[in-house]
């Protein structure tokens, strides 16, 4: 970015939920002044340690005039997996759009639906998020409060993300990329346009509960054993929504020693130490992070032996 758009000791750049300065950090070394916005101040002292200047707020409107007043107007503006956590989008929004130069930049990284639908992601639905957004909504967004989305990059991350890029509507050195109309085709063929697409998701997420479900319940029946692997987040939208619980998958384990010992939420299921598989032997082992499933089968290949199978949840239930 910093090639991209000409920036150097005299350009500005902000970061909104800049954590402990990660990002930023590189700014710094190659001498392009920065800030980070960043609203919890334990993270905030990791980055000020680092380097980085930070103000610990929350970013909104108010504080984005407060910073322009100030002769602080900034040339690149960034916002990594901050979107979907905002509840007032439209202040939100507006504040970016005021913090920019006439031809700043602004980019905003986070999870594509599109991808969350197609690949059937529905467990990365977590309870902080309060929006999902296709590029369709993204541009609607972005255009309502006078900024053009001139730029988009599709990301491997969290399943599945995009990078847009927005400069304010009346910017004249920033053109419109081809990008954008290939995704918006995209997600237009995959029905994100209408309702009826997103029913679709919903039929699609029921099936996917109901043959997980089912393949546990025979299990059962069988008296055969179950556990888990893995204790991420997204493990509780998935059990939760299922109905799946300690009476169907005995427990899970990690290897995260601050998760040993404890238990997935609600469903009390408990979790310990990776030792426990192969103490236990069970004859299935659903890996809950469904995203690190080649890793881990190759972690645990052991299971073979006994003839222990592994089951992936997402997209769909499937024994290996």
């Amino acid at each position: 970015m910093k090639s991209r758009f000409g920036l150097d000791g005299e350009s500005f750049v902000v970061e909104v939920a800049s954590n402990d300065g990660y990002l930023l950090q590189y700014f710094v070394q190659r001498n392009v002044p920065v800030l980070g916005i960043e609203p919890a101040a334990n993270v905030a002292k990791v980055a000020v340690e680092k380097g980085v200047p930070t103000l610990v707020k929350f970013f909104g409107t108010q504080l984005a005039e407060e910073l322009a007043s100030d002769g602080r107007s900034a040339d690149l503006v960034l916002g990594n997996n901050v979107l979907a956590q905002v509840p007032d989008l439209n202040d939100f929004v507006e504040g970016l759009k005021v913090l920019l130069k006439p031809e700043g930049v602004l980019t905003l990284e986070f999870p594509h639906l599109l991808k969350l639908i197609e690949h059937n992601e529905f467990d990365t639905i977590y309870h902080e998020h309060f929006s999902y957004f296709s590029l369709l909504t993204t541009v609607r967004l972005m255009e309502a409060h006078g900024l053009r989305v001139f730029d988009v990059e599709e990301l491997a991350s969290h399943g599945g993300s995009l990078r847009v890029f927005a400069c304010r509507m009346e910017a004249e050195t920033h053109p419109v990329e081809p990008s954008i109309a290939r995704v918006i085709e995209d997600e237009e063929q995959a029905g994100l346009g209408t309702i009826e697409g997103y029913k679709s998701f919903a039929k699609q997420v029921k099936e996917t509960k109901l043959a997980l479900l089912g393949f546990l319940l025979e299990a059962a029946r069988e008296g055969k054993s179950v556990a888990g692997y893995g204790a991420p987040g997204k493990s509780a939208t998935l059990l939760h929504y299922c109905g799946i619980g300690k009476d169907l998958i005995e427990y899970t384990v990690d290897r995260s020693p601050y998760k040993q010992g404890r238990f997935l939420p609600g469903t009390h299921i408990p979790i310990y130490y990776p030792d426990r598989i192969h103490e236990t032997k069970p004859d299935y082992v659903v890996i809950l992070p469904w995203n690190l499933q080649h890793e881990i089968v190759q972690q645990l290949q052991y299971i073979r032996e006994w003839g222990g199978k592994f089951v992936v949840p997402i997209p769909k239930a499937t024994i290996l």
